[in-house]
């Protein structure tokens, strides 16, 4: 038994030795070692001189054990959206929606972590966020809201890129995702529509109505000035009435042509008579029931 332990004795200490010294390397390695992922930025935080300047980019770098501790920022732009309830110039109230792509200023990693720590956008934006809506929507009115989006949205951005900027934060865009107004509003916009629609719609019958009139006298006109030209030519001329005659018996016969059907008419149905000269047969008719009712 003393011999074994004698010779246990005698071999482990080597093996404690390397034991040892492969923990050792261990701890260096990992202690000493560290990766910075792409996407990232890291500084150093030293115990006896405290936030290192220097920033470190993707890669694998070195570092003292206990010494120094790195702290490393995501410096990609990360995407918020944030809602305000604001009012606008005419007391409107509005529910405003924002998304901001923002991310770090790379250069400024060790202000930003001294003063605001590695949440930095989750205590600032939403702060200034709220500010700068409630700040530019009273300046609009809740119509102008909605037609000028797009101007109200530039307005929106460069003033939060101005804020953002004072607590070293960069904006990589600013848009408006929603804009909804009170139910009341909503409700009101809508039966103005109704009305400018019926405004409308009645401002159209009654420009009909007077194209209606116009045109109604227009006819009545020309048909007055029409009947004096016919009088003033029957009067001058006699043979004005045989010249309608055969227009009317021409017009009669196109008629008559394009029918599937036959027929065969003397001169007095056609309305006329050439060959007498005379009144025709129609015409005696009217001359006699006109005598009978006399």
């Amino acid at each position: 038994l003393q011999e074994l332990v004698g010779k246990l004795a005698s071999t482990g200490t080597p093996l404690v030795a390397g034991g040892a010294v492969l923990v050792g390397g261990y701890y260096a390695v990992n202690n000493t070692i560290y990766t910075v992922d792409a996407g990232h930025m890291a500084i150093k935080y030293h115990r006896l001189s405290g936030i290192s300047a220097t920033t470190y980019r993707e890669g694998v770098h070195f570092r003292l054990p206990w010494l120094e501790r790195p702290i490393v920022f995501d410096v990609k732009a990360r995407p918020h959206t944030m809602t305000s309830l604001t009012g606008s110039k005419d007391l409107q109230m509005v529910n405003i929606s924002l998304r901001t792509l923002c991310k770090p200023d790379a250069a400024k990693l060790p202000e930003i972590y001294r003063t605001l720590g590695p949440d930095y956008d989750e205590k600032v934006l939403p702060s200034i966020v709220n500010e700068v809506l409630k700040s530019v929507v009273a300046q609009y009115n809740a119509s102008q809201l909605i037609l000028q989006r797009e101007l109200v949205s530039g307005m929106i951005r460069q003033r939060l890129t101005q804020r953002a900027a004072d607590f070293n934060i960069l904006l990589d865009d600013v848009a408006i995702t929603h804009l909804n107004f009170s139910p009341e509003y909503e409700k009101a916009v809508e039966q103005k529509q109704v009305a400018q629609q019926q405004a409308e719609r009645a401002r159209f019958t009654v420009l009909k109505a007077l194209e209606e009139k116009k045109r109604t006298i227009i006819n009545a006109e020309g048909e007055s000035q029409s009947a004096q030209m016919i009088g003033a030519a029957m009067t001058s001329n006699p043979g004005f009435i045989e010249l309608r005659r055969i227009q009317a018996a021409k017009d009669i016969a196109t008629l008559l042509s394009k029918s599937a059907n036959r027929l065969v008419l003397s001169t007095d149905s056609l309305l006329l008579n050439l060959m007498s000269g005379g009144p025709t047969q129609l015409d005696a008719e009217y001359a006699s029931t006109a005598t009978k009712k006399k």
